[in-house]
């Protein structure tokens, strides 16, 4: 099964080794068929700490690396 690979920008980079990115998804409401915007974060691992708040990055699925952990970023 291949690995998901989802876009979003860096809201935190405090964490050692850790930023948080959120990901926005649209969809037409089923009923309504308005269009809604719904973000979700997600805690990646970002081995030498390159990227800050405001970043567009990728995140790809991998094993877990602690607790909350289960992304890593790619180099965009």
């Amino acid at each position: 099964m291949p690995k998901r690979v989802l876009r979003g920008v860096v809201t935190s980079d405090l964490n050692a080794q850790t930023v948080t990115v959120s990901v926005e998804r649209r969809f037409k409401h089923p009923v309504m068929q308005k269009t809604i915007r719904k973000s979700k974060k997600y805690r990646a691992h970002d081995e030498n700490n390159t990227f800050k708040v405001g970043d567009a990055v990728r995140i790809i699925e991998c094993a877990p690396k602690s607790k909350s952990k289960r992304w890593e970023v790619l180099e965009t």
